[in-house]
């Protein structure tokens, strides 16, 4: 891996250093379509100001792709970010 590579890596993780993004993100990479910011509040528990602040972290990240549709912003889980977590997430046989 690369320090590009690495650096990139670690924003994705600092993205993710919050329960409710990687809560998020789950959500977001098991739904067949984007998700309306709207959808995200009571399962997650959460305001609608704090899961928009969330989201503007994934965001910025580049973890997630907004669309926005009328007053509602829409949500999808960035393909290569997925491949990217994949790809680090997937250790196995890395120790033994």
């Amino acid at each position: 891996m690369s320090d590009e590579q690495a650096t990139a890596t670690a924003e994705l993780f600092k993205a993710l250093a919050d329960p409710a993004r990687v809560r998020i993100v789950n959500v977001l990479a098991t739904s067949e379509d984007a998700v309306c910011i709207c959808n995200l509040i009571e399962p997650l528990g959460l305001s609608q100001p704090t899961v928009s602040h969330h989201m503007k972290r994934l965001l910025d990240a580049g973890l997630v792709e907004r669309d926005q549709r009328g007053k509602w912003a829409y949500f999808s889980l960035r393909p290569e970010a997925a491949e990217t977590l994949a790809a680090v997430a997937d250790l196995k046989g890395a120790c033994c």
